[in-house]
């Protein structure tokens, strides 16, 4: 008999520092008031993965703070310690820095955010009968004027990205020896105006543009063909009769090297975070289109949603 009751006490001894040490680890997040510094980049999926990364950090006791860095600068930034998390790095955009940072240590990658993107150039339907041949890209060089305006004419006329994002299309026109002048859009919101009023006077547009985006929700877009299906381009050997386009991305969840000792259940919740195409989509479209504002929009997210987002904050407490 006190053999059994000796038994029930100590099982229930164990149970009580178990429930003891968990509490203690709850207890014990935020690791740190410091703020976790979360980069913020120039368009509106980023926007929203960062909020949502940023939003679900608070909500586990962390101060967090948004940092507007430019897309390649965030890395030096990152690196040194003064930035400390990007969920949505787009990896084939960055030239040599980003692999640089992380081959050396200074930025640890955490997995896929879990988007399936694609990037290129892309135009819409109607321009295929101004030039016969579409969507190879070989039919550009025969029909570049198709493409043009009046400050480009007789050259054609392609929108690429904003300066800071990369110069990759840029590069590419000169490489294969294209007949077109590369400008590069302001912002993301210009380029999406750009694309918008062309559409609606039928003018001419040649952009580049990626996905996951609202607007192939709203707008039929064709995607320009390229020799190959852009697994593995070698877009720096590139050249006229023999191009692949661009390499194609994952999007990679980095934080700096100095995060996980920091923050560890944070660190824990950056390898859990997953966000889809169509969950970005629809916030983008709610955002861009519906114009509603983006701290409401990812408000409204995680209050609908704690089923998606609820296990990703339970592992990292674990």
């Amino acid at each position: 008999m006190f053999k059994r009751i000796a038994k029930i006490v100590a099982i229930a001894s164990v149970a009580l520092v178990a429930v003891s040490a968990n509490t203690a680890q709850a207890a014990s997040i935020p690791e740190s008031t410091d703020p976790i510094k979360v980069a913020i980049n120039e368009w509106t999926g980023q926007h929203l993965s960062a909020h949502i990364t940023g939003e679900l950090l608070k909500k586990m006791g962390y101060n967090v703070e948004y940092v507007t860095a430019g897309a390649v600068p965030q890395f030096a930034g990152i690196s040194q310690g003064s930035l400390h998390t990007q969920p949505e790095v787009w990896t084939n955009n960055l030239g040599d820095i980003y692999p640089k940072a992380v081959a050396s240590g200074d930025i640890e990658v955490l997995g896929s955010l879990g988007l399936q993107p694609r990037e290129g150039w892309v135009y819409p339907p109607y321009m295929e009968e101004k030039c016969p041949g579409l969507p190879s890209y070989t039919a550009l060089y025969k029909c570049a004027q198709a493409f043009g305006i009046a400050e480009t004419f007789p050259k054609g006329r392609l929108i690429t990205y904003p300066a800071d994002w990369g110069t990759r299309s840029k590069e590419l026109v000169e490489k294969i020896g294209l007949p077109f002048n590369a400008i590069a859009g302001g912002s993301e919101g210009a380029m999406i105006a750009e694309m918008k009023s062309a559409y609606a006077a039928k003018q001419p547009m040649l952009m580049m543009f990626w996905q996951p985006h609202w607007l192939f929700s709203s707008y039929k877009l064709n995607w320009i063909k390229w020799d190959g299906n852009g697994v593995n381009c070698d877009e720096g050997s590139q050249k006229k009769g023999s191009a692949c386009g661009f390499q194609q991305a994952t999007v990679d969840k980095v934080v700096w090297k100095g995060f996980k000792g920091k923050w560890p259940a944070a660190y824990k919740f950056m390898k859990s975070i997953q966000l889809s195409n169509d969950i970005q989509n629809a916030l983008i479209l709610e955002v861009d289109e519906k114009g509603n504002k983006l701290e409401d929009v990812v408000k409204n997210w995680i209050d609908g949603n704690e089923a998606i987002w609820g296990p990703w904050i339970k592992a990292a407490k674990m």
